[in-house]
């Protein structure tokens, strides 16, 4: 008699756009223990190109299914660029699958919208997909990095992009981020740059960080926008905090407000700016951290 085994955890996989399941299905079977059920749903190249809603009930169909036949496991979810925002978009719609979700992993994916539309679709022939692409999602995954651990990893082959998504976009309050200098977007499929980084991830479950809380502050000051981090050089320390973390500002020639926070490497987490309008916001804001959070150097 077979006696049925639960499996540690179910993990899916997730490819992105103008993709298959190949190079996932590699990182999904690197990822793998000898009781973990894979799943790495292939969408197809040119649905990717379509829209974002019929890929979103795909891959529900197929957690569904998953569910039915492991009714009492958890999920582990890792989406690559536009497989990310199937997910995000996914989580949002269906709170009970939420529910079941252990932890999350997005590489190179567009949470804060992707400036990609503009070079796929500059004729705006194709609305639909670029719109799916460049849409907001930042404050869908804070909310669910309050509850469900989540890594992200940034590709950063340029000193601010992987040549496709910018860093910037990529990047959530509360997650764990991890950036990878001269890596591209399609290397981050490449099971020896990214299963370990992940592996540890799953080892090691994410805290909340004086880098998340700063992080959180800002992104939440009316009118900020991601900056390119060619201007982080040009920043100077305004604030400087016990861990090492740094607050970083630099006016554009313009009379633009940019503010950045790197941590005690100078390694660069955050990068934005707020127009005219929202000088004073801003202002606000790191008055109130100077108050809060008592920097050693102001």
């Amino acid at each position: 008699m077979t006696i049925y085994q639960q499996p540690e955890f179910v993990l899916f996989v997730q490819h992105g756009w103008n993709d298959d399941y190949r190079d996932l299905q590699r990182l999904a079977t690197t990822l793998a223990a000898q009781n973990v059920k894979i799943f790495v749903p292939n969408l197809g190249v040119l649905n990717t190109w379509i829209a974002i809603e019929p890929l979103i009930k795909r891959v529900e169909q197929q957690v569904l299914t998953a569910l039915q036949w492991h009714p009492s496991a958890v999920l582990r979810v890792v989406g690559h660029s536009l497989g990310g925002l199937i997910w995000l978009d996914l989580l949002q719609q269906r709170s009970d699958i939420l529910r079941k979700v252990e932890s999350l992993v997005f590489l190179g994916s567009p949470i804060g919208g992707a400036d990609l539309p503009r070079i796929l679709d500059p004729f705006g022939l194709l609305p639909t997909i670029a719109r799916d692409l460049g849409r907001n999602r930042r404050l869908i995954a804070e909310q669910i990095a309050q509850t469900v651990p989540m890594l992200i990893i940034a590709g950063d082959s340029d000193g601010g992009s992987d040549g496709i998504v910018t860093v910037g976009a990529t990047q959530v309050t509360g997650a764990t981020h991890v950036r990878l200098p001269g890596v591209w977007h399609n290397a981050l499929r490449d099971p020896s740059i990214v299963a370990p980084i992940i592996r540890q991830f799953w080892r090691e479950p994410m805290e909340q960080t004086l880098m998340n809380q700063l992080v959180s502050r800002l992104r939440s000051v009316p009118g900020m926008t991601d900056a390119h981090d060619r201007d982080f050089r040009r920043a100077k320390t305004v604030m400087l905090f016990r861990d090492g973390t740094t607050i970083r500002l630099w006016k554009n020639p313009v009379g633009i407000d940019h503010i950045f926070v790197a941590d005690v490497t100078g390694v660069l987490h955050f990068g934005g700016f707020v127009g005219w309008v929202h000088t004073k916001d801003l202002q606000d804001c790191l008055y109130n951290i100077k108050i809060e959070f008592n920097p050693i150097l102001q």
